[in-house]
């Protein structure tokens, strides 16, 4: 049987990273997707413990000053592009300035020197990604997909699509459906 799933990254970052916490009864603030306070102090060896219960997860505690605003920077990207509503209409390099107190030339720089792509083009993968999952799931029309994800068009967002995926994204939902209905046929035949 082939499942499907629907799912918010970050909020089972944070559900994971709740459960890691209680399960060591350490006091903690979430402040973020990427942030946390940790009330008092942590000892080396609950900290190695911390560390250890994260890494099957693929999560990992940041220390370097240039790594942290990079997973800050992606965050707030992922956290604007993840909101049911429209996307803020401000220069997306504009928010981030004010919200990480950095210039946007500043966080450019630092974002392409370590994430190996500007943030351009961080936010326009992921606004991809976004576009697939509403397509799929919503039910809304790629008109309202356009205007939510803040494109200037249609079309421009229809190309943008099919630059990054090679696939318009009418091919992309009937490639899906169909799919989909392999998978839920080859599950409900029965096996000898």
């Amino acid at each position: 049987m082939k499942l499907h799933f629907k799912y918010d990254f970050n909020l089972a970052c944070k559900i994971l990273l709740q459960e890691q916490l209680e399960k060591m009864q350490v006091k903690y603030e979430l402040r973020g997707p990427c942030d946390l306070e940790i009330a008092g102090y942590m000892d080396e060896a609950s900290y190695n413990t911390f560390s250890a219960l994260l890494k099957p997860y693929g999560m990992e505690v940041v220390y370097n000053p240039k790594s942290i605003l990079i997973q800050r920077t992606k965050a707030i990207i992922l956290d604007m592009i993840g909101e049911d509503d429209r996307m803020p209409t401000a220069k997306i390099a504009s928010l981030l300035a004010s919200q990480l107190n950095h210039s946007a030339g500043h966080l450019s720089k630092i974002f392409s020197e370590h994430a190996n792509t500007s943030i351009e083009n961080f936010i326009i993968l992921h606004k991809i990604e976004r576009v697939k999952k509403l397509l799929l799931e919503d039910q809304i029309t790629l008109t309202d997909i356009s205007f939510q994800l803040n494109y200037s068009s249609v079309a421009h967002l229809s190309n943008q699509f099919k630059k990054l995926t090679g696939i318009t994204p009418t091919a992309f939902v009937r490639i899906q459906k169909r799919r989909m209905q392999e998978g839920a046929i080859s599950s409900t035949e029965p096996t000898q």
